[in-house]
């Protein structure tokens, strides 16, 4: 019984000594100048390759592009929409109607009216 009291008392301790670690807060990121994973150099109407994840690129001139495949063709760099920076999959986009975004995990997002209510949805379908 000793011995039990014991390792209880020293998990009790070790668990007070312990830290816990601090939560990363969201940076806040509201347009495309603090988005990552933005390609440099893209050119408009060239061939891409992911239209789900990390779409976003800037041509040679700084227009802003990303990749979709319009009707299931070959994917290519459109211009973008106004984009909203980061944000997150199913949240209210109101204020942002018609707005593209990007998830923290790189998702293509856009503002889409889901029963009445604007919300981030993918932006690939």
């Amino acid at each position: 019984m000793k011995m039990r009291v014991l390792a209880v008392t020293g998990a009790l301790a070790a668990a007070l000594f312990t830290g816990v670690p601090a939560a990363a807060e969201p940076v806040g990121c509201d347009g495309p100048d603090c988005t990552p994973g933005i390609a440099a150099g893209v050119v408009l109407g060239a061939p891409c390759r992911d239209t789900a994840h990390f779409v976003f690129g800037t041509t040679s001139w700084g227009r802003l592009v990303f990749c979709g495949s319009p009707r299931r063709y070959e994917p290519r760099y459109f211009r973008s929409p106004s984009m909203a920076g980061v944000k997150e999959f199913g949240v209210s986009c109101a204020g942002y109607e018609n707005w593209v975004a990007q998830a923290p995990d790189g998702l293509f997002l856009a503002c889409q009216s889901k029963n009445g209510a604007p919300l981030w949805g993918r932006g690939d379908v």
